[in-house]
């Protein structure tokens, strides 16, 4: 840090003299950021992070903004992108949830945090539903699978995802729903729509969807007090031979994956028969990002991770609810995050694919509360010309 004239520190609650700015905000311009040490610093660094992103995308808003006519489209110009996918800004307004629809404890903070999922952070205790609260997650998968059913409806070339959030916001209306990942952490919509190389946690924006493309859409509904979670991946129009088996792959994960659960299974044996199967393909599967207990809360224990050898902790008891969702990718199974610290994206800008259900322990096995109940639950993609 460089050493500059006497200021106050900024860091909340601290009129310690400044002598010190951080050197970033010196490069990007931003006024201030003057602290006392690096104490100071690193302690204020979650917060003050944020000045950076924001400065950053005021300065490629400002720089397209003086080309006449030019559209704001690619926020971060200054991002290495691992592929040939870009965003489409600015992003469309947050939509509205009426009062009167239930929701989250995280809807109305102000940073998306769950309080109650951060008291329970690190607990490995798994809840065991009752069977009132069986009955809360059946409601609230069926809906969801209502949701994505809609969604999957508008997957052609030429459509925005942003159009497809906006379908699937009004269609969570209709059925008296919140949409989960709507200001989950400051998520600023209500699905997660990932395009190509794009893992998961995609934000639907204004790209058309394009002739080749695969597209996952992930829905999760809050109704009454509980949460329903699933996603598929779509071809979106004539997709090439090679995508469509990743795609056929990646479900197969799932589905084979679903067929260990029963009773006295150990969450960590999921992840070796996923990767097994991912790698007799020539595929990898991503570490990152795992399936998850769910119920009252969007996510809590079990940790359901998707590879092998993992040190998930855990036996699957009757009244268990979680979710398994397989990431898995034409290259490599690493990852990184784009600039809006939530697209997640492969490395080498190959393709991904995931699938998702959410499932209940039962007696004898197991119960997919988000199938589909015609079509014996095939996804859509089996049905896409």
């Amino acid at each position: 840090m460089a050493a500059v004239l006497s200021h106050t520190c900024e860091t909340a609650g601290c009129a310690n003299a400044a002598k010190l700015q951080c050197p970033t905000c010196i490069k990007l311009g931003v006024q201030g950021s003057f602290f006392c040490s690096q104490e100071c610093f690193k302690g204020s660094w979650d917060a003050h992070k944020k000045l950076h992103k924001k400065a950053k995308e005021e300065k490629a808003q400002n720089n397209v903004a003086n080309i006449p006519g030019a559209p704001i489209t690619d926020p971060w110009p200054w991002y290495r992108y691992t592929g040939t996918l870009r965003p489409y800004y600015p992003l469309s307004p947050k939509k509205d949830v009426p009062e009167d629809i239930s929701r989250p404890d995280y809807a109305n903070h102000t940073q998306g945090i769950s309080l109650v999922e951060k008291e329970m952070r690190g607990s490995t205790q798994i809840k065991v539903l009752s069977p009132d609260e069986i009955e809360g997650m059946r409601i609230a998968c069926k809906l969801g699978r209502e949701v994505l059913d809609i969604a999957a409806k508008m997957v052609k070339p030429g459509v925005t995802t942003d159009e497809i959030d906006e379908a699937v916001h009004a269609a969570c209306m209709e059925r008296r729903c919140y949409p989960s990942p709507l200001n989950y952490y400051n998520f600023p919509k209500s699905c997660c729509t990932s395009v190509n190389e794009v893992i998961c946690h995609g934000i639907p924006d204004h790209r058309p969807l394009v002739e080749g493309d695969i597209l996952n859409v992930d829905i999760t509904v809050y109704h009454n007090g509980f949460h329903g979670d699933l996603n598929e991946t779509f071809f979106v129009g004539n997709v090439d031979a090679a995508s469509r088996k990743l795609v056929q792959v990646s479900f197969e994960c799932l589905m084979q994956a679903i067929d260990e659960v029963k009773p006295g299974t150990r969450y960590r044996d999921i992840g070796n028969v996923i990767q097994r199967h991912a790698q007799v393909h020539g595929f990898s599967v991503v570490r990152s990002y795992c399936g998850h207990g769910i119920h009252r809360l969007f996510h809590t224990a079990p940790n359901v991770p998707h590879y092998s050898k993992n040190k998930a902790v855990g036996v699957m008891k009757p009244g268990h609810v979680f979710t398994i969702e397989p990431m898995i990718s034409e290259g490599t199974w690493q990852d990184e995050t784009w600039p809006d610290e939530w697209t997640a994206v492969t490395k080498d800008g190959k393709r991904s694919s995931q699938f998702e259900h959410t499932l209940l322990v039962t007696e004898t096995g197991c119960e997919i509360l988000t199938l589909r109940a015609e079509d014996s639950g095939q996804p859509h993609f089996l049905f896409q010309d």
